[in-house]
C-alpha cells in the first residue's frame, strides 16, 4: 500500500523544467556552483540524470535558467503597487534585487557572467526594463535613457554583490558588530597625514545598516539624475 501511494504521488508531480530549476536553485543555495551536478540534482529529484537531460541540455543552461528564475521572482512584483513615484518604484526594484543577491550567494557571479557574456538572454533585458521604464517616467531625455539606467543598474548589482561577498567572507556565525568595530579601530590608528578622510569616517562604519546605506546610494544617484534632467511639465 505504501509503495502504491509513493508511486501515485510521483505521478501527481511529474518531472518538469520548473521542478528541475527549483531544485537547482536549492542546490546552489546549499552548496554553491560546485555542488550543482546532474547526479546531485537527480538524487534530490529522485530520478535519473537522463530524465533531467530531456529538459535541460547541460549545466550552463541550468545555471542560466536558475539565474533567470531567481531574478524573475525578485522582480515579480514589478513596480511597487504602493509606490507613488518613479523614485519609489526604482527603490522597490533595487531592494528586490539586493535581497535576492543576499539570499542567493551564487547569484551575483552568475548575473555578472550573463550580463557580460550573453546580454541578449532574458535576464539583462528584464533588469534594464524594470529600471529603464522608471527612468523614462522621471522625464530623462531619450538620448540619456541608457546612461542613466546603466548607472543605476551597475550600482545596484555592484553594491548588492559586494554586500553578499562580505557576508560570505564573514560567514553565518561571525559577529558583524565585532568585525566592524575591529575595522573602525584599525582605521582610527592610521597615519593622520596619509589617511585623513579614512580616519574621519572610521566611527561611521560602526553599526551601520547595509540596506539603509544601499538605499542612500540609490537616493544619491536619483538626485543626480533629476538634477541633470529636471522634470518639465
Amino acid at each position: 500500500m505504501a509503495t502504491r501511494t509513493r508511486r501515485s504521488e510521483r505521478r501527481e508531480e511529474p518531472l518538469s523544467r520548473e521542478r528541475i530549476v527549483g531544485a537547482a536553485v536549492a542546490l546552489l543555495d546549499a552548496a554553491g556552483e560546485g555542488g550543482l551536478t546532474f547526479r546531485a540534482l537527480a538524487e534530490r529529484l529522485a530520478t535519473g540524470p537522463g530524465a533531467i537531460y530531456w529538459h535541460v541540455a547541460n549545466k550552463s543552461e541550468l545555471l542560466d535558467a536558475a539565474t533567470e528564475a531567481v531574478v524573475a521572482a525578485a522582480l515579480a512584483g514589478g513596480p511597487a503597487e504602493s509606490a507613488d513615484s518613479p523614485q519609489e518604484e526604482i527603490r522597490a526594484v533595487a531592494l528586490g534585487l539586493f535581497d535576492a543577491i543576499d539570499d542567493h550567494p551564487w547569484l551575483a557571479t552568475q548575473l555578472a557572467a550573463q550580463m557580460s557574456h550573453s546580454p541578449w538572454q532574458s535576464v539583462t533585458p528584464r533588469i534594464l526594463e524594470s529600471i529603464g521604464q522608471q527612468v523614462r517616467a522621471l522625464g530623462v531625455p531619450e538620448g540619456s535613457w541608457f546612461t542613466a539606467t546603466s548607472a543605476l543598474v551597475h550600482y545596484i548589482l555592484g553594491a548588492a554583490g559586494q554586500n553578499a561577498a562580505n557576508g560570505r567572507v564573514l560567514g553565518p556565525d561571525a559577529d558583524r558588530g565585532q568585525f566592524l568595530d575591529t575595522v573602525s579601530r584599525a582605521w582610527e590608528e592610521l597615519d593622520p597625514d596619509d589617511y585623513p578622510f579614512t580616519r574621519a569616517v572610521a566611527d561611521q562604519i560602526r553599526g551601520h545598516d547595509d540596506r539603509a546605506q544601499f538605499l542612500a546610494g540609490i537616493a544619491l544617484i536619483l538626485a543626480g539624475i533629476t538634477a541633470v534632467h529636471p522634470l518639465t511639465t
